[in-house]
């Protein structure tokens, strides 16, 4: 095996970073100067009409169980019939929606099996059921 010559020393050469830092200082110097001359132009922006809300698409729906057994829909309480024609609508105006199941730990498990076929039969075909990872 040959022996490694001891005389030499690692060394890390730091002019590439230096020179690096150096170029984002300048970067961001000139990029400055060009933000403060921007703000100092004057534009007249055209004003609107009447204008009409643009509707939010839903795209993951929350329905949560209650110890109690009620059923909420993103905090709006319901009955599963609701719930069924509610989702129903809603996944034939917006077809990829998803819908995550969330329900008490001391819950009855009917209810939540309950509440995953109302939302089965309504035709929404992506369904999570939300839980806590436990802490080992």
């Amino acid at each position: 095996m040959a022996k490694r010559n001891n005389s030499e020393e690692a060394t890390i050469n730091l002019t590439p970073m230096i020179d690096v830092v150096f170029l984002l200082v300048i970067f961001f110097m000139v990029g400055s100067k060009f933000s403060e001359a921007e703000s100092r132009i004057k534009v007249n922006v055209p004003s609107v009409g009447q204008m009409q809300s643009m509707a939010r698409v839903p795209d993951e729906r929350v329905v949560a169980i209650g110890i109690d057994g009620t059923v909420t829909l993103d905090d709006s309480p319901m009955s599963l019939s609701q719930l069924t024609q509610t989702l129903r609508q809603e996944h034939a105006n917006y077809p990829g929606l998803k819908v995550a199941v969330r329900g008490e730990a001391q819950g009855s498990q009917q209810q939540l099996v309950d509440v995953l076929q109302a939302v089965r039969v309504s035709g929404v075909d992506q369904i999570g059921i939300a839980t806590k990872r436990i802490q080992r």
